[in-house]
C-alpha cells in the first residue's frame, strides 16, 4: 500500500514542526507539502496532498478548510477556537463534498482519555468544575478541550437526571466563577512556562475526585495527529474528537 501524502499548514509553528518530524519518521506517511504563513494553499493540490494537517490560528482556519474541502483534501485540525456556528459551516461544506473527511477536536490521547473518564464520573458527583491552564500565547479561552470536556460532563449529568449544581454565590467579581458551559464552570489560566494542562474536579459528600492531564511537551500530541491522518480518509464528514478513532468501546 502506498504512503498517505500529507501536507502541513502551519509547518513553521511550534506544533507544526513537531508534526512535520513525526510524519517524516514513519514509513506509511509521506510529507509532500509544508506550508508557512506566506505560502499559497495551491501548493497542496500541486503536491497531490491527500490529508492536510491544519495548525494555524482561529482567524485563518476556516479559509484553509474551505479550500481543502473544495479540493477533496481530508483534514486533521489542531487549531482551536471552534463554535457551533463554525462547525455547522464546515458541515455544510462537507455535505457538498461527501467523500471528504475532517477530524476536529482535541488530538492528545491523554486529553481524550481525561474526557472519557470525566464523562464516566460525572453522573456520580454533585459538583464539578474544569480548570485548564495554557501558555499566554494561546488565542482562545477557555480551550477547545475544556469546552468539550464540560459539554460531555453536562450531557452525562442530564442523562443521569442530575439537578443543577449547588452554588450559593450571590456577589462576585465578573468572571470569578469562570465561564458557564452548559452549567459546568470552566476556568482558564494563562502563564508562561505552561504548555497544556487540565483538571476536572468533582465533589460529593465527604469526598472529591480530581482527574488531571499534563502535557509537558508538544511532542505528546503527535501520536494523536498520526492516528487522525491514518484514519480520517476512511470516515467521510465531520468527526469531533479523536476518541472516535481510538476504539475505546
Amino acid at each position: 500500500m502506498s504512503a498517505i501524502r500529507v501536507g502541513v499548514i502551519g509547518a513553521a509553528g511550534r506544533m507544526g514542526r513537531e508534526v512535520v518530524k513525526a510524519v517524516e519518521s514513519v514509513d506509511d506517511l509521506e510529507l509532500v507539502a509544508a506550508l508557512r504563513r506566506t505560502d499559497r494553499l495551491e501548493s497542496l493540490t500541486r503536491a497531490g496532498v491527500q490529508v492536510a494537517v491544519e495548525l494555524t490560528h482561529p482567524d485563518a482556519v476556516m479559509d484553509h478548510l474551505e479550500f481543502c474541502v473544495r479540493n477533496g483534501i481530508h483534514g486533521v485540525v489542531g487549531t482551536t477556537g471552534w463554535t457551533d456556528e463554525r462547525l455547522n459551516t464546515l458541515r455544510g461544506w462537507l455535505a457538498a463534498s461527501p467523500r471528504t473527511g475532517m477530524l476536529v477536536g482535541p488530538l492528545s490521547v491523554g486529553a481524550v482519555l481525561t474526557m472519557r473518564l470525566a464523562r464516566y464520573a460525572a453522573r456520580w458527583f454533585e459538583s464539578v468544575e474544569v480548570v485548564e491552564m495554557h501558555h499566554p500565547d494561546k488565542a482562545d479561552a477557555p480551550s477547545g478541550a475544556a469546552v468539550r470536556t464540560a459539554r460531555l460532563i453536562a450531557e452525562a449529568r442530564r442523562e443521569a437526571g442530575r439537578a443543577a449544581q449547588p452554588d450559593a454565590t450571590t456577589a462576585a467579581l465578573a468572571g470569578a466563577r469562570g465561564a458557564d458551559v452548559e452549567g459546568v464552570p470552566v476556568h482558564a489560566v494563562r502563564a508562561r512556562g505552561l504548555v497544556a494542562h487540565q483538571e476536572v474536579i468533582f465533589g460529593g459528600t465527604g469526598e472529591t475526585l480530581t482527574i488531571r492531564h499534563d502535557s509537558m511537551d508538544r511532542v505528546c500530541f503527535t501520536p494523536g495527529f498520526l492516528l487522525g491522518v491514518r484514519r480520517v480518509g476512511s470516515v467521510p464528514g465531520l468527526t469531533l474528537g479523536l476518541e472516535s478513532f481510538m476504539d475505546l468501546d
